[in-house]
């Protein structure tokens, strides 16, 4: 399963921006531009907020105070405004996790979210070597896939893609998205592969719960 991030930047396109580099990582991220839309999920906290310290109805350190009142574990990297030198030492005296100032690229955050996650939680790509699903046996160590004590035939491609719907359950993926995930990146083909492999899957392994989200993707669901 994903892990869930709560970004909280009050500029719309760097909110964007840091959450499709975030998401390609893998990750489930909501994203919040202002403090009072946050208020609502201090009870459904993530495996990781990301929170800008200037906001237009609160800062940063108030709502972390708010965060940590409630889970006080949950890890926590700040975004502070260009050369704020204080608001990197008031963070980390505030106990945050990590802190990033701006400006910096999106990959730079990625990896502080990766590292974060990591010494948190263990490696985000640490999985079951054997997974049960709908009384199919998954191995993704030896790529097998057995019912009932027999081994299925799946292509190298079905097989990455069964692992890619598993470990992102519940998340949907554009065609585009997939492609860019799995398939090699000097492959100009039609997208329509993902809708081929999609189909070769669910005729292999008939309880597999993959649904079509129309005019978008695919997600499995668990």
């Amino acid at each position: 399963m994903s892990n869930t991030i709560y970004l909280v930047e009050d500029n719309e396109d760097l909110n964007s921006i840091l959450k499709t580099y975030l998401e390609r990582e893998g990750y489930l991220v909501e994203g919040f531009l202002d403090g009072m839309s946050v208020h609502t999920k201090l009870h459904s906290p993530p495996d990781l907020w990301i929170l800008d310290i200037m906001l237009p109805d609160t800062t940063g350190y108030t709502l972390f105070k708010e965060i940590k009142k409630v889970h006080p574990h949950v890890p926590i990297i700040f975004i502070s405004a260009k050369n704020e030198e204080i608001d990197r030492v008031v963070g980390l005296e505030l106990g945050c996790d990590d802190y990033i100032s701006k400006p910096f690229l999106p990959r730079e955050l990625v990896i502080k979210t990766n590292k974060l996650i990591e010494l948190t939680y263990g490696s985000k790509h640490t999985h079951h070597k054997v997974i049960k699903m709908n009384d199919y046996v998954i191995n993704r160590e030896n790529y097998t896939v057995s019912y009932d004590g027999v081994s299925l035939s799946l292509s190298s491609k079905e097989f990455e893609l069964l692992l890619f719907f598993i470990d992102h359950a519940n998340q949907v993926f554009s065609r585009e998205q997939i492609l860019d995930r799995l398939w090699d990146k000097n492959y100009f083909g039609s997208d329509r592969v993902v809708d081929d492999t999609v189909r070769r899957l669910r005729k292999k392994i008939q309880n597999i719960p993959i649904e079509t989200v129309y005019g978008y993707g695919y997600r499995l669901v668990k």
